[in-house]
């Protein structure tokens, strides 16, 4: 079985509210184990992550601890980076053993093709975010992030992602089509499924012979793309968690 989850977006709340996401997805987590074969990580797991050399955000002991058991249990973990979890280092790749992708993935699965992408820069004629994409990517400008102190660093990432929430929301009410429309030219290359998150709009359409697949956002409603060969599925976690459903 093969699972997707995107835009997680793991200390966009605080205190409680961030702990109840954080348990939801440990549990999600230990309900897929049995089964995953590989679990797909399609961006955003935080809603901010920066590592430093020595230093790696606290709040986030329980899913990085979760995610090396998997791990060590040989599942496969693929991780796309998203727009707000940009700030990945090496600790992912040192000390987890997953690779952590900054492009998109083209991935086949039971014979199926699969497109794989966060989503973000895919909107038509959002060219400053691509431009600022390019600046927050860049490896000299996170070198220069890494020189302020931790605390620092974080709150004032902490701060951005607030804001891009801000402007991915607005950009969602009329603009993220543009993602559908992208897939179904990956589609008319010849993928079997497109994959994608970061609009926090999930969807499941079809177009010719192939499927756009939208992941949503776990901040209103928690879900996962399921595929086991056959048939691929978008399932609210907590039924995958009260095994109200084979996936």
């Amino acid at each position: 079985m093969i699972y997707f989850i995107s835009d997680i977006h793991l200390g966009y709340y605080s205190g409680e509210k961030n702990k109840a996401i954080e348990r939801l997805l440990v549990s999600f987590f230990d309900a897929i184990a049995q089964r995953c074969q590989v679990l797909v990580i399609a961006g955003d797991l935080f809603d901010f992550w920066f590592d430093y050399r020595f230093v790696v955000p606290k709040h986030f002991f329980k899913t990085i601890s979760k995610l090396y058991e998997l791990k060590e249990k040989g599942i496969e973990i693929i991780y796309l980076m998203g727009n707000h979890d940009f700030g990945h280092y090496t600790f992912f790749s040192e000390e987890l053993g997953i690779a952590v992708i900054e492009e998109d993935l083209e991935r086949e699965f039971f014979g199926k093709k699969f497109y794989i992408s966060h989503g973000d820069g895919k909107i038509q004629g959002d060219f400053g975010y691509r431009i600022l994409k390019s600046i927050l990517r860049n490896g000299f400008s996170r070198s220069l992030f890494r020189l302020i102190h931790p605390d620092l660093g974080i709150l004032i990432a902490k701060n951005s992602s607030h804001k891009s929430r801000s402007y991915t929301t607005r950009r969602a009410q009329k603009d993220f089509d543009s993602l559908f429309e992208f897939a179904k030219l990956k589609i008319d290359e010849g993928f079997d499924y497109v994959i994608m998150g970061h609009s926090h709009k999930s969807e499941f359409r079809s177009y010719k012979n192939g499927y756009y697949v939208n992941l949503g956002d776990w901040l209103s409603n928690p879900l996962a793309g399921s595929f086991d060969g056959k048939e691929m599925q978008l399932v609210p976690i907590t039924k995958i968690i009260e095994n109200k459903i084979k996936a």
